[in-house]
Protein backbone atom coordinates (compact mmCIF):
# COMPACT_ATOMS: atom_id res chain seq x y z
CA UNK A 1 0.00 0.00 0.00
CA UNK A 2 3.26 2.34 0.82
CA UNK A 3 4.89 1.64 -2.20
CA UNK A 4 1.61 2.39 -4.38
CA UNK A 5 1.40 5.45 -2.67
CA UNK A 6 4.73 6.59 -3.10
CA UNK A 7 4.44 5.29 -6.95
CA UNK A 8 1.08 7.45 -7.60
CA UNK A 9 2.96 10.62 -5.93
CA UNK A 10 6.18 10.36 -8.00
CA UNK A 11 3.48 10.50 -11.26
CA UNK A 12 1.41 13.61 -10.25
CA UNK A 13 2.05 16.52 -11.31
CA UNK A 14 3.75 19.29 -10.44
CA UNK A 15 1.79 22.14 -10.15
CA UNK A 16 2.76 25.54 -9.60
CA UNK A 17 1.62 27.30 -5.83
CA UNK A 18 0.57 23.83 -4.65
CA UNK A 19 1.62 22.51 -1.61
CA UNK A 20 3.76 19.75 -0.37
CA UNK A 21 0.53 17.30 -0.72
CA UNK A 22 -0.01 18.40 -4.36
CA UNK A 23 -2.85 20.71 -3.04
CA UNK A 24 -2.93 23.81 -4.87
CA UNK A 25 -4.50 27.04 -3.50
CA UNK A 26 -7.95 28.07 -4.13
CA UNK A 27 -6.63 31.68 -5.42
CA UNK A 28 -4.16 30.05 -7.70
CA UNK A 29 -6.71 27.52 -8.84
CA UNK A 30 -9.09 30.15 -9.67
CA UNK A 31 -6.32 32.29 -11.60
CA UNK A 32 -7.13 34.96 -8.55
CA UNK A 33 -5.76 38.41 -9.68
CA UNK A 34 -2.74 37.95 -7.67
CA UNK A 35 -1.69 34.59 -5.46
CA UNK A 36 1.10 35.60 -3.19
CA UNK A 37 1.29 32.02 -2.17
CA UNK A 38 2.46 31.68 -6.10
CA UNK A 39 4.81 34.20 -5.71
CA UNK A 40 6.44 32.72 -1.88
CA UNK A 41 6.26 29.42 -3.24
CA UNK A 42 8.25 30.18 -6.73
CA UNK A 43 10.31 33.15 -5.60
CA UNK A 44 13.46 31.16 -5.23
CA UNK A 45 12.95 28.94 -7.59
CA UNK A 46 12.05 30.77 -10.45
CA UNK A 47 11.07 34.62 -10.26
CA UNK A 48 14.19 35.16 -7.92
CA UNK A 49 16.74 33.55 -10.75
CA UNK A 50 14.58 35.33 -13.31
CA UNK A 51 15.11 39.07 -12.05
CA UNK A 52 18.67 37.96 -11.45
CA UNK A 53 19.13 36.54 -15.31
CA UNK A 54 17.29 39.98 -16.66
CA UNK A 55 19.62 42.12 -14.95
CA UNK A 56 22.97 39.79 -16.32
CA UNK A 57 21.62 40.26 -19.60
CA UNK A 58 20.59 43.86 -19.72
CA UNK A 59 23.94 44.77 -17.83
CA UNK A 60 26.11 42.12 -20.51
CA UNK A 61 24.39 44.42 -23.48
CA UNK A 62 24.66 47.95 -22.32
CA UNK A 63 28.01 47.49 -21.49
CA UNK A 64 29.42 46.12 -25.13
CA UNK A 65 26.86 48.85 -26.48
CA UNK A 66 28.74 51.18 -24.61
CA UNK A 67 32.38 50.41 -25.29
CA UNK A 68 31.57 50.01 -29.18
CA UNK A 69 29.41 53.31 -29.14
CA UNK A 70 32.24 55.03 -27.35
CA UNK A 71 34.95 54.09 -29.50
CA UNK A 72 33.37 54.86 -32.60
CA UNK A 73 31.98 58.72 -31.55
CA UNK A 74 35.62 58.76 -30.50
CA UNK A 75 36.80 58.21 -33.73
CA UNK A 76 33.91 59.99 -35.10
CA UNK A 77 35.19 63.14 -33.22
CA UNK A 78 38.24 63.52 -34.80
CA UNK A 79 37.28 61.80 -38.40
CA UNK A 80 33.66 63.31 -38.80
CA UNK A 81 33.67 61.57 -42.58
CA UNK A 82 32.95 58.75 -40.30
CA UNK A 83 29.36 60.26 -38.35
CA UNK A 84 26.75 59.59 -41.37
CA UNK A 85 27.74 56.03 -42.60
CA UNK A 86 28.02 54.99 -38.38
CA UNK A 87 25.10 56.63 -37.75
CA UNK A 88 23.13 55.47 -40.71
CA UNK A 89 24.00 51.48 -39.62
CA UNK A 90 23.36 52.43 -36.02
CA UNK A 91 19.50 54.02 -37.21
CA UNK A 92 19.28 50.63 -39.44
CA UNK A 93 19.58 48.31 -36.63
CA UNK A 94 17.56 50.20 -34.35
CA UNK A 95 14.41 50.48 -36.50
CA UNK A 96 14.64 46.71 -36.69
CA UNK A 97 11.80 45.01 -35.04
CA UNK A 98 12.99 43.66 -31.26
CA UNK A 99 11.28 40.39 -32.31
CA UNK A 100 11.85 40.29 -35.82
CA UNK A 101 16.05 40.61 -34.78
CA UNK A 102 15.93 37.61 -32.79
CA UNK A 103 14.35 35.67 -34.84
CA UNK A 104 16.36 35.95 -37.36
CA UNK A 105 19.64 35.64 -35.76
CA UNK A 106 18.40 32.03 -34.49
CA UNK A 107 19.13 30.57 -37.65
CA UNK A 108 23.00 32.09 -37.67
CA UNK A 109 23.81 31.98 -33.99
CA UNK A 110 21.13 29.20 -32.59
CA UNK A 111 18.94 29.68 -29.49
CA UNK A 112 21.45 31.03 -26.65
CA UNK A 113 21.96 34.06 -24.76
CA UNK A 114 24.50 34.97 -27.69
CA UNK A 115 21.87 35.46 -30.06
CA UNK A 116 19.89 37.53 -27.43
CA UNK A 117 23.27 39.74 -26.47
CA UNK A 118 23.48 40.43 -30.24
CA UNK A 119 20.54 41.60 -30.75
CA UNK A 120 20.53 43.84 -27.56
CA UNK A 121 23.58 45.15 -28.12
CA UNK A 122 22.47 46.62 -31.65
CA UNK A 123 19.61 49.07 -30.30
CA UNK A 124 21.86 50.25 -27.86
CA UNK A 125 24.45 51.99 -30.53
CA UNK A 126 22.22 54.79 -32.29
CA UNK A 127 21.42 55.83 -28.72
CA UNK A 128 24.49 55.61 -27.12
CA UNK A 129 26.95 56.59 -30.01
CA UNK A 130 24.51 59.78 -30.79
CA UNK A 131 24.66 61.08 -27.40
CA UNK A 132 28.58 60.30 -27.18
CA UNK A 133 28.80 62.49 -29.74
CA UNK A 134 26.80 65.16 -28.93
CA UNK A 135 28.43 65.50 -25.59
CA UNK A 136 31.77 66.06 -27.30
CA UNK A 137 30.97 68.57 -29.97
CA UNK A 138 28.76 70.21 -27.27
CA UNK A 139 31.88 71.93 -25.59
CA UNK A 140 31.90 75.01 -27.06
CA UNK A 141 34.84 76.76 -29.13
CA UNK A 142 36.07 79.34 -26.04
CA UNK A 143 36.81 75.92 -23.94
CA UNK A 144 39.20 74.15 -26.21
CA UNK A 145 40.92 77.60 -27.11
CA UNK A 146 41.30 77.95 -23.00
CA UNK A 147 42.84 74.53 -22.97
CA UNK A 148 44.86 74.98 -25.73
CA UNK A 149 46.04 78.78 -24.02
CA UNK A 150 47.17 75.97 -20.98
CA UNK A 151 49.53 74.28 -23.25
CA UNK A 152 47.11 71.08 -23.40
CA UNK A 153 47.51 68.61 -26.36
CA UNK A 154 44.35 67.96 -28.47
CA UNK A 155 44.33 64.31 -26.43
CA UNK A 156 45.20 66.18 -23.35
CA UNK A 157 42.07 68.34 -24.05
CA UNK A 158 39.94 65.52 -25.11
CA UNK A 159 40.35 63.50 -21.81
CA UNK A 160 40.70 66.65 -19.59
CA UNK A 161 38.09 68.99 -20.44
CA UNK A 162 35.98 68.09 -23.74
CA UNK A 163 35.21 64.74 -22.02
CA UNK A 164 34.04 65.51 -18.65
CA UNK A 165 31.99 68.22 -19.65
CA UNK A 166 30.18 65.57 -22.18
CA UNK A 167 29.49 63.36 -19.32
CA UNK A 168 25.72 64.70 -18.45
CA UNK A 169 25.01 63.70 -21.72
CA UNK A 170 26.44 60.49 -22.55
CA UNK A 171 24.73 59.68 -18.94
CA UNK A 172 21.36 60.81 -20.29
CA UNK A 173 22.02 58.64 -23.28
CA UNK A 174 22.79 55.82 -20.69
CA UNK A 175 19.42 55.84 -19.33
CA UNK A 176 17.24 55.76 -22.65
CA UNK A 177 19.69 52.98 -23.35
CA UNK A 178 18.77 50.90 -19.71
CA UNK A 179 15.31 51.59 -19.85
CA UNK A 180 15.25 50.58 -23.69
CA UNK A 181 16.94 47.28 -23.13
CA UNK A 182 15.19 46.23 -19.94
CA UNK A 183 11.97 46.47 -21.78
CA UNK A 184 13.67 44.21 -24.78
CA UNK A 185 15.51 41.57 -22.70
CA UNK A 186 11.62 40.92 -22.18
CA UNK A 187 10.89 39.94 -25.48
CA UNK A 188 13.79 37.94 -24.98
CA UNK A 189 12.04 36.05 -22.92
CA UNK A 190 10.56 34.48 -26.49
CA UNK A 191 13.71 33.21 -27.86
CA UNK A 192 15.72 31.81 -24.53
CA UNK A 193 14.03 30.86 -20.99
CA UNK A 194 15.61 33.55 -19.11
CA UNK A 195 14.80 37.10 -17.18
CA UNK A 196 11.37 37.96 -16.54
CA UNK A 197 10.45 37.52 -20.16
CA UNK A 198 9.89 33.53 -19.06
CA UNK A 199 8.05 34.28 -16.07
CA UNK A 200 5.82 35.92 -18.08
CA UNK A 201 5.52 34.02 -21.16
CA UNK A 202 6.19 30.05 -19.95
CA UNK A 203 4.12 30.86 -16.13
CA UNK A 204 1.73 33.30 -17.82
CA UNK A 205 0.49 33.34 -21.14
CA UNK A 206 1.68 29.36 -21.77
CA UNK A 207 -0.86 28.43 -18.59
CA UNK A 208 -4.01 29.81 -19.67
CA UNK A 209 -3.36 33.79 -19.26
CA UNK A 210 -2.17 32.70 -15.19
CA UNK A 211 -2.19 36.11 -13.83
CA UNK A 212 0.13 36.45 -11.05
CA UNK A 213 2.70 35.46 -13.19
CA UNK A 214 2.17 38.31 -15.52
CA UNK A 215 1.97 40.75 -13.21
CA UNK A 216 5.01 39.89 -11.20
CA UNK A 217 7.10 39.68 -14.50
CA UNK A 218 5.26 42.78 -15.35
CA UNK A 219 5.84 44.98 -12.53
CA UNK A 220 9.42 43.96 -11.81
CA UNK A 221 10.94 44.87 -15.22
CA UNK A 222 8.92 48.43 -14.33
CA UNK A 223 10.67 48.52 -10.81
CA UNK A 224 13.84 47.19 -12.43
CA UNK A 225 14.03 50.04 -15.40
CA UNK A 226 12.78 52.56 -12.39
CA UNK A 227 15.77 51.57 -9.97
CA UNK A 228 18.38 51.43 -12.83
CA UNK A 229 17.45 54.92 -13.76
CA UNK A 230 17.18 56.69 -10.73
CA UNK A 231 20.48 54.75 -9.70
CA UNK A 232 22.19 56.36 -13.16
CA UNK A 233 20.61 59.78 -12.36
CA UNK A 234 22.60 59.42 -8.81
CA UNK A 235 25.60 58.69 -10.37
CA UNK A 236 25.22 61.73 -12.78
CA UNK A 237 25.44 63.81 -10.04
CA UNK A 238 28.20 62.35 -8.00
CA UNK A 239 30.52 62.53 -11.06
CA UNK A 240 29.40 66.41 -12.71
CA UNK A 241 28.61 68.07 -8.99
CA UNK A 242 29.69 71.27 -11.04
CA UNK A 243 26.37 70.56 -13.34
CA UNK A 244 24.08 70.57 -10.54
CA UNK A 245 25.46 73.64 -8.76
CA UNK A 246 24.90 75.46 -12.48
CA UNK A 247 21.55 74.17 -12.54
CA UNK A 248 20.50 75.39 -9.17
CA UNK A 249 21.63 79.17 -10.03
Amino acid sequence: MIVAVAALAAKAPVIPGSDAYGKTSKCVKDNGTFCWDWVRDRWSGTVGPALVQHIQLAVVAVVIGFAISFVLALLAYRARWLVPPVTFLSSLLYTVPSLAAFYILVPITGINDFTVEIALVSYTLLILFTNTLAGLTGASGDVRDAARGLGMTPTQSLWRVELPLAVPTIVAGLRVAVVTIISLVTVAGLIVPDGLGAVIYTEGLKKNNFNTALIVGGVLCIVLALAADALLAGLQRLITPWAAARRSR
